[in-house]
């Protein structure tokens, strides 16, 4: 289960944040755990194929989060310039 790995914590609290002016940083958290956790397993080629898997999931569905901030950061900026 993916909430068994160590950087799963960091990638939920991203995904669950709902102000916008700190997810940007939730997001950068959770990518830096993840990192970390890559850079362990390719020393030892430790880990699991699913935990390889859910890392690629959680790295492609923080790639989406981060699409949507980029939306509305443009949105806001347009309505605060109108």
């Amino acid at each position: 289960m993916a909430s068994e790995f160590t950087w799963y914590e960091s990638y939920r609290a991203a995904l669950l944040e709902t102000d916008w002016t700190d997810i940007v940083q939730r997001i950068q958290e959770a990518e830096s755990a993840i990192a970390e956790r890559k850079h362990a397993l390719s020393l030892d080629h430790g880990g699991t194929p699913e935990e390889r898997h859910a890392i690629a999931a959680a790295l492609s569905g923080l790639t989406a989060l981060r699409g949507e901030v980029a939306e509305w950061s443009g949105r806001e900026q347009l309505k605060n310039s109108a």
